[in-house]
């Protein structure tokens, strides 16, 4: 018989699927405590840039000297990534040491994310955090994360993605992920599309909260240097500038402001310079992150039409190249046609491939529409293979450029350190 493995037990939990009810986790919760009570929270919700946000919020608080959780998903390598107290991934001896007490507390069917969430809340609580920053998975309103009550709510945006679960319109979505947004709360959105705005200034009235938009009270003024200021709610920071690549990180740091403005206004000390430290020192992988140079591997997460129009304007803005080689492989239930669509006309070279999972999407079934685009594309099922074989094609002035999963970027990071060690 095999021995009982902590991570094993965790990793099996995949096979239950994703429940949207906040019983479960809200009953085993009681069971552990309520552990999520004991310190202050975040949430951060949306489509795109949510994890950059919470990553963004998390490094300025550090600089400041608060003790702070931050907890996303999903992870590229190793689960621990999932959780970290001041920028430290949780250990894997604790982890283990805490699936065994979360476990002896399951009295029913407890999903992966579900239980992830649980250890999350209880390793925040041991470690005694001022504030956990929680990125929130798939939706919000029956979201695991959602049992807790913020001191703050931010939607980045939103857009059409996660139909079967979620809802087939964007007003129906959009009312899914507002359900973040608490009674007599405070929320911050950068969401603009007119239908969206409607859904969350709609349940911002019935809960008595306030909503705060960028672009409205929150406002970010650009420089031909690459630096930008910001003009808030209460306050105004000028000449920042932010480590992570791509524009759409200084919307992602508008929303990350706006949070620490709102802290600063109910008691917590943090003045400008310290604003300017944390920005330079955020570090958040899988998200434009290059990986190597001559030729450059930049990987990004983008697995939505929104997350790759990003992409595609940092491509356009934010990188040199001679050849674009472009490695795509995405999940079955995301909108790839449309992302194909931007992306591959833009792409010298494409190789399909598939992350692993079952949810990936075989890619031989991508071929058909990528072929609409573009006509110089190969099939590598592998993804370290297509890896080995995106380097044989590139000079040293070309880009490689990895998209359509966090899942195939946790692969390739992989891949990469085994081809170089």
């Amino acid at each position: 018989m095999k021995p009982y493995d902590p991570l094993e037990y965790l990793s099996q939990l995949k096979s239950k699927g994703i429940n949207l009810d906040l019983g479960p986790i809200s009953r085993l919760l009681q069971r552990l405590d309520n552990p999520q009570t004991q310190y202050n929270t975040i949430l951060v919700g949306g489509s795109n840039g949510k994890g950059s946000v919470a990553a963004i919020i998390s490094s300025i608080l550090h600089g400041a000297g608060v003790n702070v959780g931050l907890y996303t998903s999903p992870h590229l390598i190793d689960f621990t990534e999932r959780i970290r107290v001041n920028n430290q991934v949780i250990k894997e001896e604790e982890l283990s040491e805490l699936i065994d007490e979360v476990r002896e507390k399951i009295k029913e069917d407890i999903t992966y994310f579900e239980f992830a969430t649980a250890l999350s809340f209880l390793y925040f609580c041991r470690r005694n955090v001022d504030i956990a920053v929680l990125e929130v998975g798939m939706g919000g309103r029956l979201d695991a994360t959602n049992v807790v009550i913020p001191e703050l709510s931010i939607i980045t945006n939103i857009c059409v993605e996660h139909q079967k679960y979620l809802g087939r319109n964007l007003s129906v979505i959009a009312r899914e992920k507002g359900g973040i947004i608490k009674k007599g709360g405070i929320c911050l959105t950068a969401a603009r599309q007119n239908k969206v705005l409607n859904v969350l200034e709609d349940l911002s009235r019935q809960k008595h909260s306030r909503l705060y938009r960028a672009g409205r009270e929150i406002r970010i003024r650009k420089s031909k240097d690459g630096s930008f200021s910001y003009y808030g709610i209460f306050k105004k920071y000028k000449n920042l500038e932010i480590s992570l690549i791509g524009k759409h990180q200084i919307e992602n740091t508008a929303l990350a402001l706006g949070a620490i403005e709102i802290l600063e206004s109910r008691g917590l000390n943090i003045g400008g310079e310290i604003v300017k430290k944390g920005l330079k020192d955020v570090r958040w992988e899988g998200r434009l992150e290059i990986l190597n140079e001559n030729p450059t591997l930049v990987v990004d997460g983008a697995h939505n039409p929104g997350g790759i129009s990003a992409l595609c304007r940092s491509l356009a803005v934010d990188f040199r190249y001679d050849k674009l080689i472009l490695l795509f492989g995405v999940l079955n239930d995301k909108d790839y046609k449309a992302m194909l669509r931007k992306l591959s006309p833009r792409a010298d070279k494409i190789i399909l491939t598939r992350p692993g999972g079952e949810r990936a999407l075989p890619a031989e079934k991508l071929l058909p529409f990528v072929g609409k685009y573009n006509d110089s594309v190969e099939v590598i099922e592998n993804s370290e293979k297509a890896l080995v074989r995106a380097f044989a094609l590139a000079d040293k002035n070309d880009l490689i450029c990895v998209a359509g999963s966090l899942y195939l970027v946790g692969e390739i990071k992989k891949a990469v350190h085994v081809l170089s060690s």
